[in-house]
């Protein structure tokens, strides 16, 4: 008797190994809450620390970096790359448009070109606006 083996072609094999999907991430990121709960403090972050703040992985913001032309860390000799609280806005901005708005790299793109002014004072006017509810709600449960 022939045994059978369970390898069909074109059957992925389930293993913890390989990149995880943007929908698995558990928590939510923290700047997109509040961008005001992470405060930036420091003159410069690592690529590590901003892709933390972001919940997202180093070659994110490395692809990040490559596409938009507003995004310019500073390296140092090694080739480290240093992001300032600018850079760290711009970073803001994109992962707005991109997660937030559903927006393509493309898109995003043609968007920070067209509209650099109006999309930064939408986003600046949205996160104080989901502050302000915040505030309201708290303001809501003391009563």
């Amino acid at each position: 008797m022939e045994e059978k083996h369970d390898t069909a072609v074109g059957k992925k094999a389930s293993s913890p190994r390989g990149r995880k999907p943007v929908a698995d991430m558990k928590a939510p990121p923290l700047i997109v809450e509040d961008p005001s709960a992470v405060p930036l403090t420091k003159q410069y972050y690592s690529i590590s620390e901003v892709a933390e703040m972001f919940q997202t992985s180093t070659s994110q913001i490395r692809f990040w970096e490559k596409e938009f032309d507003i995004l310019q860390p500073k390296k140092n000799r090694k080739g480290d790359r240093l992001f300032r609280p600018e850079d760290i806005e711009h970073l803001r901005l994109i992962y707005y448009l991109i997660r937030e708005r559903k927006y393509t790299v493309e898109g995003a793109k043609q968007k920070l070109k067209e509209e650099m002014k109006t999309t930064r004072s939408r986003f600046e006017l949205i996160q104080t606006l989901q502050r302000i509810k915040q505030f309201l709600i708290q303001l809501k449960e003391q009563i």
